[in-house]
């Protein structure tokens, strides 16, 4: 497993203009030795052509894999949005889309379904994988439904992006393994997020988050070494050989 920190664990600190995005990409390699980042929208100053070039050359020197591109209202997008965000990915290098499905109360399955049928279409003509963010009130809320989001998407680009703590005491997290292409975790509560441990054998990134968004580097420090740990106690396989996380070796 390796692990990755998401540009939202910043958020305030984005919205006071005490960080930018090219900065917390330094911070990510420098400071918290992460394998990777996963780059909100929310947080892009701009999107153009240069710009993203500049981030994915900054993310390959600093040794960083852009483990996913997050973007909470692409299934809400029409076909332009969807479009522009997965060439956005492609410019980053960038593994993966992740986005949460919409809110059951905002519109039909039916037309959920749509969406999903156009960005699974998008992503397959350019070569680029979705990972569907699990989440309440969602159409991927459960464990149910996430088994019928892929079997209904019905596509090789369509994966799942699962945060297991968000689950309800119903759902095993572990049955949808071969579906999951990357996990999630609060870094406020990591060390309590035991479902995580039920991957064994997990390949992909843990994305460390906070939804308050009120993280220092301090605590992310804290959260990324919690995390490892885990990692090098046998819990979780490790990825490569040589362990996995921040100070692996």
């Amino acid at each position: 497993m390796k692990l990755a920190c998401a540009s939202g664990v910043f958020d305030r600190a984005f919205r006071r203009g005490d960080l930018t995005q090219l900065e917390f990409i330094d911070a990510c390699a420098r400071e918290l030795a992460c394998d990777g980042v996963v780059l909100d929208v929310r947080h892009f100053p701009r999107v153009d052509v240069e710009y993203l070039a500049q981030l994915k050359k900054m993310a390959t020197d600093l040794g960083l894999a852009i483990a996913a591109y997050l973007d909470d209202t692409f299934f809400l997008a029409e076909s332009e949005g969807m479009a522009a965000a997965i060439d956005r990915a492609l410019r980053l290098g960038a593994l993966l889309v992740a986005a949460p499905l919409a809110q059951q109360t905002a519109m039909a399955w039916s037309e959920q379904l749509a969406r999903i049928g156009m960005a699974t279409s998008l992503a397959k003509s350019a070569n680029v994988t979705l990972a569907v963010r699990n989440a309440p009130g969602s159409f991927a809320a459960t464990g149910y439904d996430c088994k019928r989001v892929t079997k209904e998407g019905d596509s090789a680009w369509l994966r799942l992006g699962l945060e297991p703590a968000l689950f309800d005491a119903a759902t095993e997290p572990a049955v949808l393994a071969d579906r999951t292409v990357m996990l999630w975790c609060d870094a406020a509560h990591s060390h309590e997020d035991d479902r995580i441990d039920a991957f064994t054998g997990f390949r992909g990134f843990l994305v460390l988050d906070r939804r308050d968004g009120d993280a220092t580097l301090e605590s992310m420090r804290a959260a990324l070494l919690d995390r490892a740990s885990v990692c090098r106690a046998g819990h979780i396989e490790p990825a490569l050989a040589g362990g996995c996380g921040p100070g692996a070796g």
